[in-house]
């Protein structure tokens, strides 16, 4: 996908995906363990709210010309590892298990929307432009929202599936 515009407009349609599923959902729903691995749906939009703080962070050191200001994880991860992965999932679950549904879902709606801010504010050239960010090596800026997008995507996609066979 080459276009600003595009990705755009297909980062506020997960958008609303997700908060038109979400409002559907009683809270019962939303913390009941009845998702994947025993995961609640309160559990992955926390799995997601966690990973987007990267993306932000990401698009704010394009924004202000800096390398990107990552949040303060565990000190012994590093939130760019491959194969930390099931290691950082397993620490945001034990993390975030026990905050209420109310913050937890308002801090990702403020999140997602910070980064769709962002990215309307970043010019479409240092959107495409593949090694203007050495911090992204061979990857243009695009392909941070187009993971964001992706991995919204996959863990929309089994929760629609799971409500739909009930």
């Amino acid at each position: 996908m080459n276009n600003k515009a595009q990705i755009i407009t297909m980062l506020r349609e997960e958008f609303n995906q997700w908060e038109e599923l979400l409002n559907r959902l009683s809270e019962e729903q939303i913390t009941a363990p009845n998702f994947i691995n025993e995961m609640t749906v309160k559990d992955v939009v926390a799995h997601l709210t966690v990973w987007q703080q990267i993306s932000v962070a990401r698009l704010e050191a394009a924004r202000y010309s800096r390398s990107p200001e990552y949040p303060e994880w565990h000190p012994e991860f590093d939130p760019e590892s491959e194969e930390e992965l099931a290691e950082i999932n397993a620490w945001i679950y034990k993390t975030r298990h026990g905050q209420s549904w109310s913050a937890l879902h308002q801090e990702w709606q403020e999140r997602f929307l910070r980064f769709l801010e962002l990215a309307e504010a970043t010019p479409e050239n240092d959107l495409l432009e593949v090694g203007k960010y050495s911090w992204l090596k061979e990857y243009p800026l695009s392909a941070v929202l187009l993971g964001s997008y992706e991995h919204h995507d996959e863990h929309l996609e089994p929760l629609l599936a799971l409500l739909h066979s009930e």
